[in-house]
């Protein structure tokens, strides 16, 4: 069994921008061709967990039943698409908690992978931060960054290293960790 980790903002929907926050529903946005490329992954076996920090909760700029709510509905819109997604972990502390499960820490990973049974033979996180690539690269899975989100293109020469695979979304990504062998 194989098991992809995303991230949400920037991944999944639009990215909301530095230091702004996905707040409700209404400012949810799904990109293209993000919930084809999770039916992708369904397709092909791989169990899909969303692990995002949303720290947006503690610092009181959202609720956390906003979101709960916001949650709920994707998972609604990518089973309409018949899609489904196995899972979902959020982080609601801020840096200063100092907690075990904000990437690019660990526990929301292995949380994630506490609800299979079987563990994974491989896993691979994608994600839009260099924040996601350390998680993957702390936990053992493959690195790949997407340049749907916070992460530009431009800013290669000041990477603090190169993840497995970089991709301009979330269904080429799909396309490739469905198709080649890893």
């Amino acid at each position: 069994m194989k098991v992809v980790f995303l991230d949400r903002d920037g991944v999944i929907n639009k990215y909301p921008g530095d230091r702004d926050y996905v707040k409700s529903w209404q400012e949810f946005s799904f990109l293209p061709g993000s919930i084809e490329a999770i039916k992708l992954f369904n397709e092909n076996g791989l169990k899909v967990f969303v692990v995002s920090n949303q720290a947006g909760v503690s610092k009181g700029i959202y609720s956390q039943e906003a979101l709960k709510d916001i949650t709920t509905r994707m998972l609604k819109e990518v089973e309409k698409s018949g899609a489904h997604i196995d899972g979902v972990y959020y982080c609601m502390h801020r840096d200063e908690d100092n907690c075990g499960c904000r990437k690019p820490k660990v526990g929301l990973l292995e949380e994630a992978v506490k609800s299979l049974k079987d563990k994974p033979e491989a896993c691979f996180f994608v994600g839009d931060s260099f924040r996601d690539m350390k998680a993957a690269k702390a936990f053992g899975c493959k690195s790949i960054l997407v340049l749907s989100g916070k992460e530009k293109i431009e800013n290669k020469d000041s990477w603090e290293f190169a993840p497995d695979y970089v991709f301009k979304n979330l269904l080429e990504a799909a396309r490739y960790i469905c198709f080649h062998d890893e």
